[in-house]
This record gives structure tokens, sequence and C-alpha cells, in this order.
């Protein structure tokens, strides 16, 4: 059993001044693996105290300087790359080939970085002024337990190509893969203060790190509803924010779709991670008159996806992080039965076998209607809600009639049609017929219309988060 005591604050690991004790459970078989003191509100002043102090430094690093620093966090992060996909399986049950993307893509954010600084104007002249790009300050960011060591990266890098040093508040349910992350970060050699975490509880340490008046910019991933907390805290300080929501993406199957291409293609978007992603295709939306196939081609498929130890390559979903998602995944499929939807397959309970574990039955729901609430509502678990249309000005109706707007996702066997469908959804991003590798170095921006967030991530759109304009003007 691993035991972890201290945070990581101006380029040292320190013990926590926080003395309250969280164990650290396998999801897998509920046994406890760690043990983690959680910080309080002097360790979150202590690493904005550093972060702070090292601004004054980094902020005038040269770009040249910026690119040595990202390529060697790359380096670091990618040389334990299978330490960080077990410890993924072992503390949050991810599955192989989700981890294996998800560490791949947290370390290459730090050569998308390296690539889209040249693509910043940092200097531009306009008339007689000259317009600057600086970096905005002390940037907090807090980061869920879903997608641990992707999210901290993929804010950690806009945020230093910036110019930015940054105070992470990582999941507290996260700190194993969060101690070998920042190990990494140790190993990367980046002057001391630039790079400073803090284990703790959001209540706590990123109530600080919102209310704090030396942080200048908050970034959070999560709920909605915690999402709207982080911004009234902003507000008191007029702090930048960038939020990155809940959803509830629609996957709309259009009348042409080629059903044996678009039901795999729908239950990969709806059951990534477990079914713990935003952006997950959770809403199928088919043609009222192929509702039958469409069954028929589900019933066909779930079978053949093997739930189970996260640890083998095969396994396609994994375990709920905890008993409390768990719960709260089987409280939305008791919801979805009460209000008349009809459960095609799967339903309450674990799977046969995997009784030890937070494993959840793959679930798909028909009868559903958009005003039910497990149609509106963010579940967070491996269950999908098959609602139907009449005709494509319905369908693209349903697909928008949500309070969320992060992500859509369309399959038809005609890629105009399915781009001209695509430009009515009200998301940030659309998939038509494929999974978009948001971790290769295109620098396409991710984030939400609605109630799914505010600002963009990656590339230029991520980096001109972190930065201020200021205008000289010279006779």
């Amino acid at each position: 059993m691993k035991t972890i005591t201290t945070h990581f604050i101006n380029g040292k690991f320190v013990e926590s001044k926080g003395k309250e004790i969280l164990d650290l459970i396998n999801p897998s078989n509920k046994k406890i693996i760690g043990q983690v003191t959680l910080g309080n509100e002097e360790d979150a002043r202590d690493a904005i105290r550093a972060a702070k102090e090292a601004f004054k430094a980094y902020a005038k690093s040269t770009l040249a300087e910026r690119i040595h620093y990202l390529q060697q966090l790359h380096d670091a992060i990618a040389a334990r790359a299978d330490e960080h996909i077990a410890i993924r399986a072992k503390e949050y049950g991810g599955v192989y080939l989700h981890s294996q993307a998800s560490v791949s893509g947290a370390a290459k954010v730090f050569l998308n970085m390296k690539k889209s600084l040249s693509e910043v104007p940092f200097h531009k002249k306009l008339g007689q002024a000259e317009v600057m790009l600086k970096p905005v300050g002390v940037a907090g960011l807090i980061t869920p337990w879903n997608a641990a060591i992707f999210m901290i990266c993929n804010k950690v890098a806009p945020a230093l190509a910036a110019g930015c040093t940054v105070v992470i508040k990582p999941s507290e349910l996260s700190a194993l893969q969060t101690q070998l992350l920042l190990e990494c970060f140790d190993a990367a050699g980046l002057p001391p203060g630039i790079i400073n975490a803090v284990n703790g509880r959001g209540d706590v340490v990123g109530n600080e790190l919102t209310t704090h008046p030396d942080i200048a910019k908050v970034s959070f991933t999560g709920s909605t509803a915690v999402g709207k907390s982080v911004m009234r805290n902003a507000a008191e300080t007029v702090k930048r924010v960038t939020l990155e929501l809940g959803g509830k993406s629609a996957h709309i199957l259009l009348d042409d779709a080629d059903l044996e291409k678009a039901i795999p293609f729908a239950l990969t978007a709806g059951f990534m991670n477990n079914g713990q992603a935003c952006i997950a295709g959770t809403r199928v939306l088919v043609p009222e008159h192929r509702l039958a196939d469409v069954k028929a081609a589900f019933r066909k498929a779930v079978p053949n996806l093997k739930v189970g130890n996260p640890t083998d390559e095969d396994t396609v979903v994994g375990p709920l992080v905890n008993e409390k998602q768990y719960n709260r995944v089987q409280s939305y499929i008791r919801k979805g039965i009460e209000e008349g939807a009809e459960i095609l397959i799967g339903g309450e309970g674990h799977p046969e076998g995997l009784e030890a574990g937070y494993f959840v039955k793959p679930t798909i729901f028909v009868n559903v209607t958009n005003d039910m609430k497990i149609a509106r509502e963010e579940i967070f678990g491996p269950v999908l809600a098959v609602i139907t249309y009449k005709n494509e000005e319905e369908a693209i109706r349903i697909a928008n009639d949500s309070v969320y707007g992060l992500q859509g996702w369309i399959s038809t066997t005609d890629p105009e049609r399915g781009k001209e469908v695509a430009d009515r959804i009200e998301a940030g991003i659309v998939m038509v017929n494929q999974l978009y590798d948001l971790y290769n170095d295109a620098g396409v921006p991710a984030g939400g219309y609605k109630q799914s967030g505010i600002g963009r991530e990656f590339g230029v759109y991520g980096i001109e988060e972190y930065l201020q304009t200021q205008a000289i003007f010279e006779k």
C-alpha cells in the first residue's frame, strides 16, 4: 500500500500541513491500495506564494526556453508510460486501450503546445501601436478524476506555453496517478515554482484557488454544478475563467446510416472510459421506422463487449470509480424504469461474476422521450438512451433540446449531408462517422456551448486563454 503525505511546492515534495487522510480504493475489488494526506488552505497558500514568486522570472522567459521545458515534460511522461497505464487501471479502473490513448495524449499535448507557440502572434503592429500578448499570471488548475493525467497535462501545457506558472488541485481520488505524474514533472527539471500541486478537497483547496487574489486565472474541468460555483467565486476578484463542464451529447443516426458501422460506433462513443466521459454520446437518436433494426443490432453487438478486468487488453468496459458513482448510476437506471423507459439490454446490479467491484451492466434504454431524466441529466456511466425521431428536422431539434452543448455525433453514409447536419448542432465539437484524435498535433479547439462550459482548450486557442493584451502607442 502506498502512502502519500506530500504536496509538490516550489520544486520540492513537502509534507502536508493538512492532516485529513483519505483511503484510495481499487474499484475492481474494493480493496484499499493507498492513502493520501489532504492539504488545507495553508498548503494552497504556500503553493500560490511559490507560483507568484516564480512568475516574476518565468513571465519573461523566451519562447525557446518554454519550448525546451515543454519537450522535457513530454519526455519525462513518455518515459514512464507503462507505469501510468498500470496505475490508472489500479486506482481508477481505466481499461487498457483508453488508458493507452489517454497517457499518450497527455505527453503529446506538450508537443502540440511546442508547435502552437509558433502560431501565436505575441507581437503585432497596428497603426502607431504595438499590441502584445502577455501571460495573465498564476493559474489555478482544478481537474477531475475521470481522466486525471490527461486533464492535468492539458491545462499545464498551454499555461506554461503562455508564460504562466500554475497551482494544480487534482482530484483527491486520483492521488496515486497524480503522484506519478508529479514525479515526472520533477524529473523534467523546470525551475522551482513553475509547477505546484496540492492534494485536497474542492471545498478546501479548490475554494482557496478560486477566491485567492493572487490567482489570476482558473481553469476547471468537472460538473456543471461545481463549475457554476467556481465562476461565482472567481467573479469576486474578476479572474479569467475556463470551464469544461458536463454533457449529454446526442448521437444522430441518420436514416441512411449503415447499422453495421453505426451501432459499434454508437457503443464506442457512449461507453468510452467506462461511460465516465463528459463527451460521451449517451442520447442515441434513431429514425422511428428503423427502430426494430436498431434494437436488433444492439442486441447483437452489446454481448460482444467484454466487461471486466481493466488490465486485460480486450476489456471494453471496466468498473466505475467508486461506490458513490456506482450507486448514482444504479439510481438513474431505476429512475429510467420508473419513468416508463424500457430496458433493452442490461439493467440494475452487477454483471454476473463481477460482484466484487463497482461494475455496472452496460445498459441500453429504448422508448425514451427527451423529457425523461435519463435523457436530460449526465449519468456518467455505461447507460445509453435511445430516442426515436420522425425526420431530420426533428432529430436536430431533439439534439439541441438540452442545457448542454459539449459534443455531438453523427452517423451517415453521406459525409456531406453529415456535415450539413453537424453545422446545425449546438455543440463545441461534432464528430461525423469518426472518433477524432484530440491528442494529435492539429490544435483543433475543444469546449462547450451553453452550460457545457466557457473558453476553449488545445492549440493556439488553448494558449490564448492564458494571455492578455497590452497596446503600447509610440510616436
